[in-house]
């Protein structure tokens, strides 16, 4: 016990009970230090006794009669004999003698006011005293004979104190007492197992007794109620028991810090021994409370310690808590995210560390992000996680080249370079090549198809290219035929620029990245006599680039590239014709034998399309093939329309086809032939009657039926002539009604404009003097004529004025407008009168004014 005594250690973490499960996955609330310093130092040769905390500074008192004032680091600032009321730092004495024992004492919350100089004393009494306006003391006493005093606790105007009895409380501003909490378990020795007290605010009130916690509310009494009774009241609103004997009270929120002292009973023995202090925090409730943690404290003595030698202190600022023991003094903080950290590191719960430690980058001291990470990053190795340490990588080595590096190399030894290359950077930051060249070499003596992933996922500045092209063309001596390898070979060569050799590989594998390649590369000169290999692999894709890249290669040296393959070659000028009919026109009399020979169906749009393509040689191609449709359609364009209808009727025997083409050529001789061809054939004279009837009179063959003749479906088919002659009738009869509508709606519209008015001021003038139209005096009366051209004459002015007035006269209005009616009348005399043909005249108006109106 003497070893383990002198042991002095900066943490109290091994203090956790033993006998609990190690690997617990609940987390402690609070860490623990022992206080060293002076601390060790005074209790080497003394025993604590008691303990008062401040926010900065502590006083320790011994069993010699000694008082300690510490700093929290626990060193010795000064040190007393004897007990006093001083100023720390003033240096101005209130008291240094007493008439009996001390056994505790309390001051004033606010002592430092001139108003506050009250302090408390327990013994055998408990003395309240206070200094009086001569500045000096009087005591008075506020309670006796129950038995010694030994815990008091003074918040704001209240006094707490525990004797043999129970607790009382006192007013200080009322001075009353104003209620009386009697002890339970009257069994228990008062002085071996002391009342513990604590104020959580200025009217809560802890008390813990043996294994009983109240917690007492102090309240106002109603003016109703009061009588003679203090104006206080205290009802406990919380009472519940406790596993342990309890050696000290601290509130922490709305929980408690409990410390409590423990006895046992040995297995082998069965005799009770002191086990070590816990020290635990709880949940209060109406009745019971929940456990929150609990720890039990390996304190410097615990084997020799009976409840009455602990004692537990708390700076309610920073949440510490003393546990005093006569051997130890130990401190107990609030655990803060660096120890969250340290705890879950211990739990190896690195996920969960790390990304505590990114949310608390700013309020950690103690631990690096990237520290854990790399830790991360070990632990996931040493389990065999080698994938998921190596995405992890990603977020943790971030844009750190070296640690990259450093990663990789490790990844290396233990063999698992292909789980980590998926995840390497590739741009920011770049590694050095041999890391990446290292990587492929590993894929390569192992893997193909991820070697070839990565050449393509990689961008080519990343390693040194030839040395890979020489590594895969090795591999190629041993397989040479392998496109996994072949195609990535490829692939090397493009990022080489080497487009000729990679060219060739994507043709012999006939890959589809050829024409991409193509294109993308401008390889158009390396092609041209590669174009058979191309049209091969895809002719639609070959054609299309060709024909979209002819300026690069022409035409005609695509012909002759496939002159020995006919079939490639067609495809080519087919679609070469269907963009432009006139680009290819030299071929097209090679064309009519390409058609004929592999696309029959397109022969004949070809024939029809084209201008440029030789009839004659055409003609002898289709006759020679026996193509009847090709050749109708030739001898009609040739003009030789009666051939072609004598082939159709002898050779298709389809008289729809001879009607159409009859209609198409519009020629009343065809027509005769057809009807002479049909005149013995029923069946042609029926599709004649229900065709020809819009195009020739069906009289002329009604009237050259032989009788007899049976022919089918002739009602219907006289129905259908009468239906369509009935349908030609309606029409006309249609037309003419629309017609005769549209005439009269324009007449109309005619009228309606010649109808208007025009206007004549003083700025019109006559077109044969040139003087203004309108006269100075606007009292004489005047005549003009105002034609609808806008030109006007005074009727004096007019060419032929004996000839106008003859026809004029009579149209003349005295003072005031042509009526529409008047208008209408002159407009039609005027029109057709010689004069207005001899003038050019189109229209023209008279009109008199009188001297009141314009």
């Amino acid at each position: 016990m003497a070893e383990a005594e002198e042991q002095e250690t900066g943490s109290l973490e091994e203090s956790t009970d033993e006998s609990e499960e190690e690997e617990s996955e609940e987390e402690p609330k609070l860490k623990y230090e022992r206080l060293s310093n002076g601390v060790t130092e005074i209790l080497q040769k003394d025993a604590a006794s008691c303990m008062t905390v401040h926010d900065k500074f502590l006083a320790l008192g011994t069993h010699y009669g000694k008082v300690y004032l510490l700093d929290v680091q626990g060193n010795i600032t000064q040190k007393f004999d004897v007990v006093q009321v001083f100023g720390l730092y003033s240096g101005e004495e209130f008291h240094e003698t007493f008439d009996c024992p001390i056994k505790i004492i309390a001051v004033h919350p606010h002592f430092v006011r001139s108003s506050c100089k009250q302090f408390v004393t327990g013994g055998k009494k408990l003395l309240l005293f206070e200094r009086s306006w001569m500045s000096r003391w009087k005591s008075s006493v506020l309670h006796e004979g129950e038995g010694n005093i030994r815990s008091v606790k003074w918040r704001g105007h209240l006094i707490a104190w525990a004797n043999n009895m129970g607790v009382k409380i006192f007013d200080i501003t009322s001075k009353q007492r104003i209620t009386n909490v009697p002890r339970d378990d009257i069994s228990l020795r008062p002085d071996m197992y002391p009342c513990s007290l604590c104020w959580k605010d200025n009217v809560t009130l802890i008390i813990g007794w043996g294994t009983s916690v109240k917690i007492c509310s102090v309240k106002e009494r109603h003016a109703s109620e009061m009588r003679d009774l203090p104006s206080r009241y205290v009802e406990i609103v919380s009472q519940f028991e406790t596993e342990f004997y309890i050696s000290g009270l601290a509130p922490l929120c709305d929980q408690l810090v409990v410390l409590s002292y423990v006895k046992e009973v040995s297995e082998k023995t069965e005799r009770e021994y002191c086990a070590r202090p816990r020290l635990d925090i709880i949940q209060p409730l109406s009745e019971t409370c929940e456990e929150i943690s609990s720890d039990a404290l390996t304190v410097r003595g615990f084997q020799e310690n009976e409840c009455r030698d602990y004692h537990l202190e708390y700076s309610e600022g920073e949440s510490l808590f003393y546990i005093v023991s006569p051997r130890d003094v130990v401190v107990a903080k609030e655990r803060d995210q660096d120890d969250h950290i340290d705890w879950l590191l211990e739990k190896k719960k690195y996920e969960e560390a790390l990304m505590a430690a990114e949310i608390s980058q700013k309020n950690i001291k103690r631990h690096k992000i990237l520290d854990i990470g790399l830790a991360y990053i070990n632990h996931l190795v040493a389990r065999g996680e080698y994938d998921i340490a190596a995405r992890k990588c990603q977020k943790i080595l971030g844009k750190n080249a070296a640690l990259w590096e450093y990663e990789v190399y490790k990844f290396k030894e233990i063999g698992q370079l292909k789980a980590i290359s998926p995840y390497l950077p590739r741009g920011d930051p770049v590694l050095k090549p041999l890391i990446y060249e290292m990587i492929l070499h590993e894929f390569l003596e192992s893997d193909y198809e991820g070697f070839a992933t990565l050449i393509r996922e990689w961008p080519g500045d990343l390693y040194n290219n030839s040395v890979i092209v020489q590594a895969v063309r090795d591999h190629l001596k041993k397989d040479s035929q392998n496109r996994t390898l072949l195609k990535t070979l490829a692939e090397l060569y493009t990022y080489d620029k080497n487009y000729g050799n990679a060219l060739e590989i994507y043709l012999t594998l006939r890959h589809k990245d050829v024409f991409q390649l193509i294109h993308k590369h401008n390889l158009f000169s390396s092609i041209k006599d590669k174009i058979v290999l191309l049209m091969d692999f895809d002719s639609e894709k070959a054609v299309d680039m060709l024909l979209d890249n002819e300026d690069k290669i022409s035409i005609k040296k695509v012909v002759e590239e496939l002159e020995d393959r006919p079939e490639l070659q067609h495809v080519y000028l087919h679609k070469l014709f269907k963009r432009d009919h006139h680009k290819g026109q030299r071929y097209h009399e090679k064309q009519i034998s390409l058609y004929a020979e592999f696309d029959r169906p397109n022969l004949l749009p070809f024939l029809r399309d084209s201008i440029h393509c030789p009839l004659e040689k055409a003609l002898e191609i289709c006759q020679q093939r026996n193509f009847v449709e090709e050749t109708v359609y030739l001898l009609s364009r040739m003009g030789n329309s009666r051939s072609a209808l004598k082939m159709i009727m002898e050779e298709l025997h389809d008289v729809d086809k001879a009607i159409e083409f009859a209609k198409e050529q519009d020629d009343a001789e065809l027509w005769e032939d057809l009807i002479l061809y049909s005149i013995d054939k029923p069946p042609f004279i029926t599709g004649l009657l229900n065709n020809i009837g819009t195009h020739v009179d069906p009289i002329l063959l009604i009237h050259r039926i032989k009788e007899g003749m049976e022919i089918p479906n002739l009602r219907d088919s006289l129905v259908k002539i009468l239906q369509d002659y009935n349908l030609q009738i309606l029409l006309r009869e249609g037309c003419k009604k629309i017609l005769v509508a549209d005439s009269l709606s324009l007449l109309k519209k005619m009228h309606r404009t010649q109808m208007k008015g025009i206007l004549v001021d003083e700025e019109n003038i006559c077109e044969s003097c040139l003087s203004p139209i309108l006269p100075s005096d606007a009292a004489k009366p005047f005549s003009m004529v105002v034609f609808h051209c806008r030109h006007m004459f005074h009727k004096e002015c007019l060419p032929v004025p004996s000839m106008v007035s003859g026809w004029l006269g009579h149209h003349q209005l005295e003072s005031s407008w042509c009526s529409q009616r008047d208008v209408l009348k002159m407009i039609t005399i005027l029109l057709g009168h010689p004069l207005a043909q001899s003038y050019n005249l189109h229209l023209c108006l008279t009109v008199s004014l009188s001297h009141q109106k314009k």
